[in-house]
């Protein structure tokens, strides 16, 4: 067995509590061997009656748990894959504490439906998980299925090892726990294989093929890999129905390259029509890992092969969810361009209000108890920057990624981004009021008030099905925002017309004089030519009874990697109130903080063509937009709101705990890359 058991001693000596996977020992490959992919991956047999050649905004959440996730199951989550793709389709779900029959007693359903989702477990532990939750299997009665049903006193994986959550009952120091999985860890195989069916009969059940292209549904897992308590989680997401025949976890493959290596043995290279990416999620909470360069340890042809398997695999990142946003941080180490007030918004390690050393260029450890140095590269903007550096190393860009967000749910509850009626993230540590207001430490060392409703992704597909969808999410064309169905749309290129937001053909001249977000812009042999580019957004109408808010600004960002070794941002209005002159005269808007309604007028759409007044055309930049709401008021101030003042607990008065944000929308990057 390949058991990391130095870590575990050291866990032993240093971890008071914990959440899920602070401890990843590894097991042996299961046996016998995961069976490569197979399924159905016949296309369509007719186009969607809603196509459009122009590509249309779709909006989703890839990542979502349910029953068979160790921790939202260890607090007493009861939803099912099924229950979670009716919530996405609209339909009404019962949320926890539920009762000894199984019946919520909360009921929650989204004001709009989803147009597409997956069900993302965490494949560590399903099939313990499912041993123990389901009366009569082999391992139902054993102590620790009873721990992990809070039954009896858990007895932790190591003698002396101090855990918080009943989740640890399922967690073995030196493999799989015998007494559940038995010899061979032939039951808890069985029992995953039976968990990961039940998963996937629901994602087709789900999945419309219909011409009416209601919903669409995708299969796929977490992988959560969390090396010396540094998050380095990422879903694996399928175009189809091949999938290898059990979800590959970190016990098995326990770092990135070894995921993607077996990915490629058991999908791409399976011969079978499967098609995978993992969309990694929570940089802010890996102390520098999850864009770690750690590479540069193997050989020149090790670290080319691994660099270009990230490059063609990796190709989006979950920068937005309810373990906060992973855009940017103003002060980092080596980072030059001046403050964005923008990148103060939903820094989860900042409610913790422990002093954060930077990692410089190194990496630390410890960040999901609250510990540990934050890295430049824990945000998406300088991983960015961290990528066109090493294209100038060894040739590949490896971080040439695409913008998501998504929730992270636990609640088997896809789409639930709505601040004013937000019902918690996480099962029974956060179903009520009380819960989801506590500055107790707990998730990144803060509170449950650190957390927010999390992000959305949008797309631009021709039509709402898995070929159009998963194409988008592999040529980038993709977007994030951080709750709203604002829609954010972007080109380049080295002659687009400056009158292009006056013309009806915006779109199609985009498409064919220019590229669009998540493209390469190539190079030019014109002397002296800067790219111009056009940004489009449309902000969310929402619905009747709670409007979506107006719009505030539209910003282009640049960043690249200088001569001086620097990494280097800039922040340019191109729309809106601060790069409109009649505009910049406007009074600034504001929210009312004694009932949340807006104050001061703001735009239902903005679109600006801009020519980068700075461009060097023998560096490589990245440039993507930002377009950002007037304020609102956050969800917690709306809770704070909601109770009589006697009744408000003391996070409603804690100045550290922001009462305003400005939602926002990100698109992915165009980069230039020149041709030497």
């Amino acid at each position: 067995m390949r058991a990391r058991l130095g870590l575990l001693l050291f866990l032993a000596l240093t971890i008071s509590c914990a959440s899920l996977l602070a401890i990843r020992p590894s097991a042996d490959d299961w046996t016998p061997e995961v069976r490569p992919a197979s399924g159905d991956t016949a296309p369509r047999a007719a186009p969607c009656a809603h196509r459009d050649p122009l590509r249309q905004a779709f909006f989703g959440d890839l990542h979502v748990h349910t029953k068979f996730s160790m921790d939202a199951r260890s607090r007493g989550m009861l939803g099912s894959p099924d229950d979670a793709y009716r919530f996405a389709r609209g339909e009404t779900i019962g949320f926890g504490p539920f009762d000894e029959s199984g019946i919520g007693s909360r009921s929650w359903a989204l004001a709009r439906p989803l147009d597409f989702a997956a069900v993302t477990d965490h494949a560590e532990w399903i099939g313990e998980v499912n041993l123990c939750t389901t009366p009569g299997s082999t391992s139902y009665d054993s102590e620790s299925c009873r721990g992990f049903r809070g039954e009896r006193p858990i007895k932790p994986p190591i003698p002396g090892l101090k855990l918080g959550g009943k989740m640890t009952g399922v967690v073995g120091a030196l493999g799989r726990r015998g007494d559940i999985c038995g010899p061979g860890d032939a039951a808890c195989r069985d029992s995953l294989e039976t968990a990961w069916e039940e998963t996937m009969r629901a994602t087709e059940r789900w999945n419309d093929t219909s011409e009416a292209c209601a919903f669409t549904a995708f299969h796929g897992w977490e992988h959560s890999y969390s090396v010396n308590m540094s998050k380095v989680h990422r879903n694996v997401i399928f175009r189809n129905a091949s999938v290898p025949e059990l979800p590959i976890s970190s016990l098995e493959a326990p770092d990135a390259i070894d995921l993607w290596d077996r990915l490629d043995r058991l999908c791409t290279n399976a011969g079978t029509g499967c098609e995978v990416i993992t969309i990694p999620h929570n940089s802010n909470v890996s102390n520098g890992r999850l864009f770690e360069t750690a590479w540069k340890r193997e050989s020149r042809e090790e670290q080319l092969r691994q660099v270009k398997v990230r490059a063609r695999i990796e190709r989006l990142v979950e920068m937005m969810q309810v373990k906060g946003e992973s855009e940017c941080a103003n002060g980092m180490f080596g980072v030059v361009g001046g403050e964005d007030e923008l990148c103060e918004f939903e820094k989860i390690r900042q409610f913790a209000e422990v002093p954060l050393e930077d990692c410089e260029e190194g990496a630390g450890w410890g960040a999901i108890r609250g510990g540990g140095c934050r890295s430049r590269v824990d945000f998406a903007r300088y991983a960015l920057v961290e990528g066109m550096r090493e294209r100038g190393r060894v040739g590949v860009n490896p971080f040439q990624f695409g913008m998501i967000g998504s929730t992270d749910g636990h609640n088997a509850n896809p789409g639930d981004t709505e601040e004013y009626d937000w019902e918690g993230c996480c099962a029974d540590i956060d179903a009520t009021p009380e819960g989801r207001m506590t500055t107790e430490p707990r998730f990144a060392g803060a509170g449950n008030i650190a957390r927010n409703p999390g992000g959305l992704m949008g797309v631009w597909a021709e039509e709402n099905a898995r070929d159009s969808i998963f194409d988008a999410m592999t040529r980038r064309e993709t977007f994030a925002t951080s709750g709203p169905r604002i829609e954010p749309r972007f080109f380049g290129g080295w002659d687009l017309p400056e009158d292009l937001c006056g013309r009806g053909d915006l779109v199609e001249t985009g498409y064919a004089q220019g590229v669009s977000m998540g493209s390469i812009l190539p190079d030019t042999t014109q002397s002296g030519a800067a790219p111009t580019f056009v940004a489009q957004v449309a902000r969310d109408p929402g619905v009747a009874e709670h409007p979506g808010g107006q719009l505030d600004r539209l910003q282009i960002v640049k960043v690249w990697y200088g001569e001086d070794g620097q990494f280097h941002q800039a922040v340019h209005d191109v729309g809106g109130r601060l790069a409109d002159v009649a505009g910049s005269s406007r009074e600034a808007p504001s929210v009312d903080l004694d009932t949340c309604e807006p104050r001061g007028a703001g735009y239902d759409a903005l679109c600006a063509v801009w020519t980068d007044p700075a461009f060097d055309a023998s560096r490589d930049a990245a440039y993507y937009v930002r377009a950002v709401e007037n304020p609102s008021c956050r969800w917690s101030w709306r809770s704070c709101l909601s109770l009589p003042e006697a009744e408000r607990p003391a996070a409603c008065s804690d100045p550290g705990i922001p009462r305003v944000i400005q939602e926002r929308a990100w698109t992915s990057p165009i980069w230039y890359e020149p041709a030497t």
